[in-house]
């Protein structure tokens, strides 16, 4: 293996400098600007839903750009900050001090250790066992807890966002009294203009403007503009905040507050931090409390994280994409985050989505976002101060509706009603109790599903007669294997049948039966001696070679077999003269 061989191999992503032209300069370079814009203020108001300070939703925008592209395989994805991974990094930074930022720091940590072990594993095909019910209604969940939590900043009140629907609500409704009037305008004037700059880029100019110059003129303008909507909303409500609160004693906005400028430190994530208990009393807390702190947090946020990125890469690359070289991309974008004072971290579908409208051709674009990131927090910081709470939250609000997916339950309803349990489950327990529990309550559902099915396959028992009046009794499983927890259903049923339609020849379709287990074939045996006993003969039709190798192997019994239906009437009259 040649020493470029080596290099692709280390770092995939040097694939893309082979045959990089200007053009493609160019146009990495326009997609990086504009997904730039995009991560701005949703970094500063992810880090704010997080618990943290602003400027570590740009810590958290730059690092992943630049790895990815070394190590990503689709042009399209970006990764970084995500409203989903901000509310579940949110419930660990509350204690006061400097833990907010240790605690997030850690978990991006452990994240990326977690999906690096998944990625040598080869467990990437986990995510499998969440299906899309489940997704819909964990999403849906997040989405709405996500929506309220930034009620608070929208109406101008007090307190931190929190990540505890019924809570939050209580505390909101309480509140109404204190409302703030210039905050609640803002923020619900800032909704109404990011949803109408939305629907912008649906605007159709054909036959409207004659010139097919002024049209491609008009139609960028309002791609940029819609493209850009949150940048350009927080653009103008902080000069208006500026302005205003320059110019009167008392501001009618709560402001974002100080973000510190310049770049994070290169630094070790910490292994102990100081927290306030309710006393207010200052108690350390060492590793080992800490991740008893973290919990299931660090096994179900890497498994969410890898769940959105593998399908962003399949949406936008196709089906043809490695999941466990998109494993280590995201894997390490978090390790090497963690020295950078990042949260957790992941790819973005909004983002990505604007990323592969602005024409990016390969993923070095993400590098010139991270520049962009990068010379904001040295430059732009402490303007970043006057941006109004309620802008952030109206950025959140607008982008997080339509996060929920109604319009799956329909086509559920018509087609597969037992999967909205799942969904449901996963939906309502997200809220009264927390995501985590939601989603492990959901995906136990599917899975007790599952075994149900597995454990009580579907028998399709008929009576028939041969052309010469031979009675016989048809068992077809309906599965395409039979496990030992289906072993005495399927004992059951042949004796019900028995019993309903009287005693006959039985005859066992293995035609879509693939596959027995040890323990299932020990009760096929016990179940041909008790029929024997009765003299019932039992036969198999159509069965594969390896499961009557399994049954012989198991019960050293050699099992009546009947190759294909058409020998069926002579083997039965053989059988009956014989008796």
């Amino acid at each position: 293996m040649t020493l470029r061989d080596w290099g692709y191999r280390l770092l995939p992503g040097l694939k893309w400098l082979q045959g990089y032209t200007g053009q493609d300069a160019v146009a990495d370079l326009i997609a990086g600007i504009t997904v730039g814009l995009t991560v701005l203020p949703q970094g500063l108001a992810y880090a704010t839903l997080a618990g943290l300070e602003p400027q570590y939703g740009l810590y958290s925008a730059f690092v992943g750009g630049i790895v990815y592209a070394m190590l990503g395989s689709c042009r399209q994805v970006t990764i970084g900050p995500t409203a989903l991974l901000a509310l579940m990094t949110s419930r660990h930074t509350g204690f006061g001090l400097g833990s907010g930022p240790a605690y997030a720091i850690l978990l991006c940590l452990i994240s990326g250790i977690v999906e690096l072990g998944m990625a040598v594993l080869k467990l990437g095909a986990l995510v499998d066992l969440i299906s899309l019910p489940v997704t819909v209604g964990f999403t849906s969940a997040t989405a709405v807890i996500i929506g309220t939590s930034q009620l608070k900043g929208l109406l101008g009140l007090k307190g931190g966002s929190g990540s505890d629907f019924i809570n939050t609500m209580r505390s909101v409704f309480g509140n109404l009294h204190q409302v703030r009037r210039g905050d609640f305008t803002l923020g619900l004037v800032s909704i109404t203009v990011l949803l109408l700059l939305r629907k912008l880029k649906d605007v159709k100019l054909d036959g409207r403007v004659r010139s097919l110059r002024a049209q491609q003129l008009i139609s960028g303008t309002i791609w940029v503009i819609a493209t850009g909507r949150n940048a350009l909303v927080v653009l103008v409500t902080s000069v208006l905040a500026y302005s205003t609160c320059k110019q009167m004693d008392s501001c009618p906005y709560i402001l974002t507050g100080k973000v510190k400028s310049g770049l994070p430190k290169l630094a070790v994530p910490k292994f102990e931090t100081t927290i306030l208990d309710k006393n207010g009393t200052e108690i350390s807390q060492n590793f080992e409390q800490m991740l008893s702190e973290l919990g299931p947090s660090m096994l179900i946020l890497p498994i969410i994280a890898v769940l959105g990125n593998v399908a962003i890469s399949k949406a936008f690359g196709g089906a043809g994409l490695s999941p466990t070289r998109e494993l280590v991309a995201l894997s390490m974008s978090n390790i090497c985050g963690a020295f950078c004072s990042s949260m957790p971290v992941t790819g973005s579908f909004s983002r990505s989505a604007v990323n592969h409208a602005s024409g990016v051709r390969t993923p070095i674009g993400g590098c010139y976002t991270s520049v962009l990131v990068l010379l904001a927090l040295g430059l732009l910081a402490p303007y970043f101060q006057y941006i109004p709470k309620a802008a952030l939250s109206a950025v959140i609000i607008s982008a997080v509706i339509f996060m929920i997916e109604f319009e799956v339950i329909r086509p559920l309803w018509r087609c597969s009603r037992r999967e909205l349990l799942p969904g449901a489950i996963t939906f309502v327990m997200s809220l009264a109790v927390g995501v985590e529990i939601g989603l492990l309550l959901g995906v136990g559902a599917d899975v007790a599903f599952l075994v149900y099915r597995a454990a009580r396959p579907v028998l399709s028992v008929s009576k028939l007669q041969t052309t010469n009046g031979i009675n016989y009794i048809l068992i077809r499983p309906k599965h395409s294997s039979l496990y030992f927890p289906a072993v005495e259903w399927v004992r059951s049923g042949i004796s019900k049948a028995l019993t309903t339609h009287g005693t006959a020849p039985v005859v066992l379709d293995c035609s879509h039966v693939h596959d027995f287990d040890f323990t299932a074939a020990r009760g096929m045996g016990s179940l041909q001696k008790e029929l024997a006993k009765a003299n019932v003969p039992l036969f198999l039709m159509s069965a594969q070679k390896d499961i009557s190798v399994i049954l012989k192997e198991s019960t050293n019994i050699d099992f009546p077999t009947i190759d294909s239906p058409d020998d069926l009437e002579s083997i039965l009259e053989q059988t009956c003269s014989s008796v």
